[in-house]
């Protein structure tokens, strides 16, 4: 796969929807000094070209009554994936797993509504092998929009 090689103006446009997938052709044309179809073409492009994945709302989990978060790192003892990703598959509270290198096999985001439920949860991803749970005080950079 070849990497796509954006300019400075598709940085920009970047930025402006990774921190706003709202923002509209023409906000994105006054920000850019662009016409509204030339934004929208390279808009068109950086989709094409698989850079732009998609759109999404940022979601508060605590607002959804699921205040605890935490990171699970799972040693899964065998190659056989299927199982991992049938639990990942079944387990609404995961929201994101990484295959990472180091002792762990996966680190595994978990939400919560308590911590009694985290348990609950980790427990289900133990089933799989061993398992150690670190809960987030705080998230200082919770998110950042990629940049060059």
């Amino acid at each position: 796969m070849t990497a796509f090689s954006p300019d400075a103006t598709d940085w920009r446009i970047l930025d402006i929807l990774q921190r706003d997938g709202r923002a509209g052709f023409a906000e994105l044309a006054r920000a850019v000094s662009m016409s509204a179809s030339a934004v929208t073409e390279r808009v068109r492009r950086l989709e094409e070209a698989g850079v732009i994945q998609g759109y999404a709302a940022v979601v508060d989990p605590e607002r959804l009554g699921l205040p605890i978060l935490a990171f699970v790192r799972l040693r899964y003892p065998n190659g056989n994936y299927k199982p991992f990703h049938d639990l990942v598959a079944a387990t609404p509270e995961i929201l994101e797993a990484h295959h990472v290198t180091g002792d762990d096999c996966f680190v595994i985001k978990v939400a919560a509504r308590s911590m009694r439920h985290l348990e609950e949860v980790s427990g289900r991803i133990g089933t799989l092998g061993s398992v150690t749970t670190s809960v987030v005080y705080s998230s200082p950079l919770p998110r950042r929009p990629l940049g060059r």
